[in-house]
């Protein structure tokens, strides 16, 4: 088995619930990550956010699973794929399917 090369990006970690609800709303562009407690399927919404964004859903061994590009404000995406972690991400990430990556 090969070791894959881990990809690291910077941003503020986010476990708290009220973190976690409000995310970007009314924020300035910057990089967050949404820690769960386990790996579940979180919809998303924009509202109140004034600028698209990349969101990277990750699962518990933090690899990506899925990816959505340019997530408008003012609309709703729901995963087709359970995550532990969320990266809201303002640019987008040098990421694909299968990367692992961490902060």
């Amino acid at each position: 088995m090969k070791n894959k090369e881990v990809i690291k990006i910077e941003g503020k970690v986010c476990k708290g619930e009220f973190s976690k609800a409000r995310g970007l709303m009314f924020s300035r562009k910057k990089t967050l990550i949404f820690e769960f407690k386990e790996e579940i399927k979180v919809s998303l919404h924009m509202f109140f956010v004034f600028f698209p964004i990349n969101v990277y859903f990750l699962n518990k061994n933090k690899e990506v699973v899925e990816i959505k590009e340019k997530f408008n404000p003012f609309t709703i995406y729901f995963p087709k794929n359970k995550a532990k972690y969320i990266v809201e991400c303002p640019n987008k990430l040098n990421v694909k399917i299968k990367d692992k990556v961490d902060w």
